[in-house]
This record gives C-alpha cells, sequence and structure tokens, in this order.
C-alpha cells in the first residue's frame, strides 16, 4: 500500500461490474407508505414460500463488515407458536399471526464468518486482494475480538484504542460486550426491516413485537448468552379493524437537521 493509505482508502482493482437495475420509485413509495404495524390478521395463512422469500430478502440487507451476524427462526408449528404467543404477552398480533419469526443477532459468529468470506473469495476462483485477506485476517478481529470471556479484556482494549485515539482518527469500539451486542442488533434491524418491505411487496403484512418475556422466549427456542433477541415479526393478512388508527409521525424539522 501507499504511505498513508488504509484498508479502508485503497480502492480494488478487480476485475466486476455491476450496473444498477432500473426500478419504479412510486411502487417502493407504495409499498413502504402502505407498510403499517397490523395489530390482527385475518385466519388465513401465508404460503410457506412467501416466507422464505422475505427471508431471502432479509438475508440480503446491508451488514457490517459483510458478517450477516443474525439468525431467523420462522415459527408455525401450532403448538410452539401458540406458546411463543402467550410469551408475547398473548397480544392480538402474535395470537392472530400466520407465522412468527424471531429475529435473533448474533455476537460470536464474527470469527466463523471472517474464514467464510475469504473462502468465498477463494471459491469463486479469484485471487482474494491483499487488502481483503488483512481485513478479515487482522483488522475485524481486532476490532471484533480482544474482549475476553465476559469482557475480563475490555478495559484494556478500552485504554489501547483510546490512547491511539489521541493523536489519529481511531476506531473506539466495539470494546465491551455491550458495544458487540449493539453491533449485531444494528445489522439484524436492517435485515428485519427488509422481511417486513418484502412481506408488503408480496401482498401481507407484518407486525414488529418488543413486547415479549425474553428469557421464556430464549428457553423455548433453546438461546444461548450470545444469541439475542431483536424483535419477534408477526406475519400475516391484515384484518378489518386490525390496522388501530392512521400513521403518525412528529414533523421532519424535529429530526432533519442541514448543517
Amino acid at each position: 500500500m501507499k504511505e498513508n493509505e488504509t484498508v479502508f482508502t485503497k480502492k480494488l482493482d478487480i476485475q466486476y461490474s455491476e450496473p444498477a437495475a432500473e426500478v419504479s420509485f412510486e411502487e417502493f413509495d407504495k409499498v413502504l407508505r402502505s407498510r403499517r404495524s397490523v395489530r390482527v390478521f385475518k385466519d388465513e395463512p401465508i404460503a410457506d414460500s412467501d416466507i422464505d422469500k422475505a427471508i431471502e430478502h432479509g438475508l440480503l440487507a446491508p451488514n457490517s463488515s459483510n458478517l450477516q451476524p443474525w439468525e431467523f427462526f420462522v415459527v408455525k408449528t401450532p403448538k410452539i407458536k401458540e406458546e411463543l404467543a402467550r410469551y408475547c404477552f398473548s397480544q392480538n398480533g402474535a395470537k392472530t399471526a400466520s407465522h412468527l419469526i424471531v429475529c435473533v443477532a448474533r455476537t460470536n459468529t464474527w470469527k466463523e464468518h471472517c474464514e467464510l468470506m475469504l473462502k468465498g473469495f477463494r471459491d469463486s476462483g479469484e485471487e482474494v486482494p491483499a487488502v481483503v485477506e488483512q481485513y478479515y485476517k487482522k483488522i475485524a478481529p481486532a476490532a471484533y475480538g480482544l474482549i475476553g470471556p465476559f469482557g475480563i479484556l475490555s478495559p484494556f482494549k478500552w485504554l489501547l484504542l483510546n490512547g491511539i485515539g489521541l493523536t489519529k482518527v481511531m476506531a473506539r469500539g466495539p470494546v465491551w460486550p455491550s458495544d458487540l451486542k449493539t453491533w449485531a442488533v444494528k445489522s439484524t434491524a436492517l435485515a428485519c426491516e427488509n422481511i417486513m418491505l418484502s412481506l408488503r411487496a408480496l401482498g401481507h403484512d407484518s407486525l414488529p413485537m418488543e413486547g415479549y418475556d425474553e428469557c421464556r422466549v430464549k428457553k423455548l427456542l433453546g438461546l444461548g448468552r450470545h444469541q439475542h433477541l431483536v424483535m419477534i415479526i408477526g406475519a400475516g393478512k391484515r384484518a378489518e379493524g386490525g390496522v388501530y388508527g392512521p400513521q403518525v409521525r412528529f414533523p421532519k424539522e424535529k429530526f432533519v437537521h442541514q448543517i
């Protein structure tokens, strides 16, 4: 690499091109604006194939370092679905959904996925660019690792990163286990939005739920301490009266700042 050039600034010299597809803004706008949090669904099942398509679209979501720190549990078995709905406080959206999708962020797969990224390059027959190998063998492990069991190494990592940051632009995290959880949750939440928009484009509806007994849900699904619930999505067809009111959004001036 040239002097002062980094893994983040070096442009890869690869023989690959992907033109942007033509899309309809009007149809996208319709999908986006008609997505609502549906509180009651019709007693009408959604085809498993449509759920599969929505999950596939979820897996296409952008994510940090392409390490894909997520997994999705599609619950359709009546007995398990009934129990899961009870753990969602028996809210109508959970009880009447055709399927429940439990969206989980993983904080212990980054190392394996670094290897899978490099394997993907090799399997494609392309030579792995040196900058890519450096990123997944050195930079990513340093960024997402060096925390230790239960964050035992986190204070030392914090001192190191913030010490270096006194004299140069520096990434300051993730340092603590909670930082790593936030990192994984952000990417998983992007996938969740893809899933819900995909369901709407397929003519279905959804309800993202954060109201649930996390301990009982994790026990039901056999999840470990590195698997973090992000939300449970109810999927179905909206019933008459399933949307409880018009969409309310505060003025954009409250949130958007021109600098």
